[in-house]
């Protein structure tokens, strides 16, 4: 299924000069919303892992279907100041400010192998700071799996190091 085709543009979203990707058409509708989460969980094939781990909110609805289905935990990474308790914080670039994603100190254990899942791969920052949580903690990022790619954005660079897949370029 062409999900490409389903998402809709909306330029100038949140702010001038960005434009947003907007997936609640692919949510909405359960055929669409299977579709992407089967076409995700197939850039994971043929790698080991143990957790997934999601950052809020977006791509929760991936990550946490994704688990479920494949028999492995779930990790959320939230923003700063949403979870009780120890976590370590990461601050971040993106495309229009600074954020900042925290994981429990608990949540990963050395050695642990781990796949990250989002919605949309832009500056990487978010990506690139639950990588570094997950390596503080002695885990193993072995792959990152993103439903959108905006190539015109220098995510990817930032993810060099790490082995990334995409569904939907644009």
């Amino acid at each position: 299924m062409d999900l490409k085709q389903v998402i809709r543009d909306f330029p100038d979203f949140p702010r001038t000069g960005i434009l947003f990707r907007d997936i609640t058409t692919i949510l909405k509708d359960p055929a669409h919303f299977n579709s992407a989460i089967v076409q995700i969980e197939e850039l994971l094939e043929g790698i080991e892992y143990d957790l997934v781990i999601s950052p809020e909110s977006r791509g929760f609805m991936f990550g946490a279907p994704i688990a479920a289905r494949q028999k492995k935990g779930f990790v959320p990474a939230r923003k700063k100041g949403k979870l009780p308790g120890e976590v370590i914080r990461k601050t971040y670039f993106l495309e229009y400010g600074l954020d900042a994603i925290e994981i429990h100190k608990d949540a990963i254990q050395p050695g642990q192998k781990v796949v990250i899942v989002d919605d949309l791969l832009a500056t990487g920052g978010t990506a690139k700071g639950i990588c570094d949580i997950v390596e503080e903690l002695g885990g193993k990022v072995v792959r990152i799996a993103f439903l959108i790619e905006l190539c015109s954005i220098p995510g990817r660079e930032i993810l060099k190091d790490y082995d990334l897949r995409t569904v939907i370029k644009y």
